[in-house]
């Protein structure tokens, strides 16, 4: 059987942490945008409610071990954590991981992505344009000594038998590879730190999603699809071993055009007025797939749902009519072309397990129940038939 390894992206911000009790308040976390929903049109979604599991908090093992045996019961391979070190030990949400490394508990494979992006007060929930955006932790990337500290910090998690590997090497992602100024330096030493202590290398896994709208010099610049090739291939050549081809950007610009983008884009960034855009799942799904996603260096995302209204109101985009049989629909397809990949790289990366605050969660709630769940088991039971 062809084997499809299903990883879902998962959010730590379950649990309250100092710096967003002293910028948004004591107690707050991801559940407090959330609860906050409400519906922008008629027929809208919101807000959405947590099932099997609750309002849970990540500090308890019981929840982690709960939500681990769920995604095993329906097939998910494991848990990608989004990770976040901001330069010379500065770390964040970063208990739950760290309880899962001491404890042992769950045994479910887990990686780590690095959320390398600056948190500031526009980050995890919405501002108005006539308040000034103010930095929270800044993104800082402080040369060799420091990606050093940082390499030596995650080794113990690459060294967990839990760990997930490509080829034998520990997977580790990353969020926006082009916004790490010397990115051949870090990964090269990455490299021979990591043979140097015992292990084959690291998987190097670089994010299509934090880039689509950069060039090479990292500034703001008109989106354009047409120059995706280009982009895996200079990621390559800076030492990735492979791509996660969000493809999101790729499937709005289609949709929307790079023009009515950007000008929508102007409004929610320049005025006090708010421009959002409703674009049906189906539709989102038809145009989200590329003819990159068949590389056996690239693994492609699947989306749940996207609806960050309880983050930041009117100023993003919509999908509309999210069901668990579309997202059934899109992961048949992503599966007919990642089945005929290398064995190891038949990987599709879910978004999200528990991306709440952006409607992206495969995660039970009052309105589908285990529906997204089901989708993931009857693909790969699908699959298992057709190899009978």
């Amino acid at each position: 059987m062809s084997k499809i390894r299903f990883i879902a992206l998962y959010l730590p911000q379950f649990h309250p942490i100092k710096e967003n009790d002293a910028v948004w308040g004591k107690g707050f976390t991801e559940w407090t945008n959330v609860a906050k929903g409400k519906p922008l049109f008629k027929g809208h979604y919101q807000p959405h409610i947590p099932a099997d599991l609750g309002f849970y908090d990540l500090r308890l093992e019981e929840t982690r071990i709960a939500q681990a045996e769920l995604a095993k019961e329906y097939g998910i391979e494991g848990f990608c954590y989004w990770h976040y070190w901001f330069g010379n030990g500065d770390k964040i949400l970063e208990s739950p991981i760290e309880a899962v490394l001491r404890s042992g508990k769950p045994d479910f494979p887990f990686c780590l992505a690095w959320a390398n992006h600056s948190w500031t007060t526009a980050t995890w929930t919405k501002i108005n344009n006539t308040k000034k955006v103010t930095m929270i932790k800044e993104q800082k990337y402080l040369g060799k000594a420091d990606y050093e500290m940082f390499f030596y910090d995650t080794l113990r998690f690459f060294k967990d038998p839990r760990y997930i590997q490509v080829d034998g090497k520990p997977l580790f992602m990353i969020h926006n590879p082009s916004a790490i100024p010397d990115m051949q330096v870090f990964i090269q030493l990455w490299q021979e730190l990591a043979i140097a202590n015992g292990l084959k290398g690291v998987y190097f896994v670089g994010s299509s999603m934090g880039i689509a709208y950069r060039n090479s010099k990292n500034d703001h610049q008109l989106p354009d699809i047409s120059q995706s090739e280009k982009l895996y291939n200079d990621l390559r050549k800076n030492g990735f071993d492979a791509i996660n081809s969000s493809n999101f950007n790729r499937a709005i610009l289609k949709l929307e055009g790079r023009y009515l983008h950007l000008i929508r884009m102007y409004f929610n960034t320049r005025t006090t007025q708010k421009l959002f855009k409703k674009i049906s799942q189906k539709k989102f799904n038809d145009n989200l797939l590329s003819e990159y996603d068949n590389r056996d260096d690239v693994f492609p995302s699947v989306y749940v749902n996207w609806d960050r209204s309880p983050r930041v109101g009117k100023a993003d985009v919509v999908l509309t009519d999210s069901t668990p049989q579309e997202f059934e629909n899109i992961l048949n397809k992503t599966v007919s072309i990642v089945k005929n990949k290398t064995e190891d790289h038949r990987i599709v990366f879910l978004r999200s397990w528990n991306e709440w605050g952006e409607g992206n969660h495969i995660e039970p709630d009052l309105k589908y129940g285990r529906g997204y769940l089901q989708a993931i088991k009857n693909v790969l039971q699908k699959l298992k038939e057709s190899y009978e």
